[in-house]
Formats: structure tokens, sequence, C-alpha cells
């Protein structure tokens, strides 16, 4: 039986996609280190994600884009972009093991509160989920160097959260997310519509 675990990465972040992978980690592969990814250094998570990546039966990462965050709330856009991570699994799990939540696919699955603390392959998920949307933040970071994403990850650090009250939001940020409807003024908000949308991937 293939048993998929999956993860999200930046349900708390102001700025861009929210990430979902999913993972097939055969029985008898061993990675030592696979846990949470909140718990690695980012040198260690990388290197766990090289590895898993290498090892695994089949391993995917998708997103979610902030406008569509926006539009279906965080909890449904971290649904499809794990939806969408399972769809691109080859072969496709018989079984999901999900992280706090279940998924629209006629796939047998269960919820694990903390999964990533409790099962092997969903750490690999949050492992691979968290270094692809970190190095998504990266590659942003070039484009708004005044929001300092590499070093937030678009989270609502002192830093950002002051930037965002200078400069206003960017097209990627999540305008319904509280902290940015509370320091952007309506005309600001309204950006996204005037800048015609957003793609959801990085740069």
């Amino acid at each position: 039986m293939c048993v998929a675990g999956v993860d999200e990465a930046g349900r708390g972040s102001l700025f861009g996609p929210v990430f979902a992978a999913a993972v097939i980690l055969p029985a008898c592969v061993t990675i030592e280190g696979i846990r949470d990814s909140k718990q690695l250094p980012p040198t260690q998570r990388s290197i766990l994600a090289h590895q898993i990546a290498e090892r695994a039966t089949t391993w995917a990462v998708a997103s979610a884009t902030a406008e569509e965050i926006d539009r279906i709330n965080i909890l449904q856009a971290s649904r499809l972009a794990m939806k969408r991570a399972i769809l691109m699994l080859d072969p496709a799990p018989d079984y999901l093991l999900i992280d706090a939540v279940t998924v629209d696919l006629p796939v047998p699955q269960q919820a694990l509160i903390k999964g990533d603390a409790r099962c092997r392959c969903i750490a690999a998920a949050s492992i691979l989920a968290k270094v692809h949307r970190d190095k998504c933040m990266h590659q942003w970071d070039a484009t708004y160097p005044q929001y300092g994403l590499s070093r937030s990850k678009g989270y609502p650090t002192p830093e950002h959260l002051l930037a965002l009250k200078l400069y206003g939001p960017t097209p990627f940020h999540r305008l319904t997310y509280e902290p940015v409807r509370k320091l952007c003024s309506n005309h600001q908000l309204d950006l996204r519509l005037t800048a015609g949308g957003e793609v959801g991937r990085c740069p």
C-alpha cells in the first residue's frame, strides 16, 4: 500500500502563496533527522529536503495563490494546495495521512492533529513544503526588497509590518489578513484589482 504524507507551509504568512507537499516514502528507507520542519534550522531542512526528494517513491509540491487565499480563505486554500500536490503523485497513493485536515478526494484518509510531529511521511512533507516556500520568498525578495521577505518569509515581523505601513501592500499580499487590512488604506487595498491580479508562482 502506498501511503502519502501531506502537509502545508505558510498559513500564517501575510505574503504569497501557501505551499503544500505530498510524499510517499518507502517503508525500507530511513532518513535520520526527519521531524516537524519548524523544529529544524534552515540548513538542516535543505539537506533533508534533498534526501527526501532523492529517496521518496514519489513527491510533489503545489501551492494556492494569495488571491485564492483571499477568495476562499486560508483553510480552504491550504486544502486546495494539498489536493493539487496529491494529484501530482505518480504512483497515486492508496491512503493519505494529512496534518490536521482532510481533502476533497476519493482516497481513504486520516487527519492527524500535530501530524508533522507524529508521522515521518507528514514530517517529510512539511520539510519539502517549507523549503520550497522559503526558496520562493528568497526569489520574491529580489523584486520587493523593502519587505525583507528573505528574512521574514512573509510573516508579520516588525520589519515587515513597518514596510507595509510605509509602502502599502504588493499585488501578492493577502489582503484579507487583518495586519494587512489594518496597516493599508482602502486605496492601497485596491492594488490587486488595478494591477490585473496575480499568478501563483515565484518570479
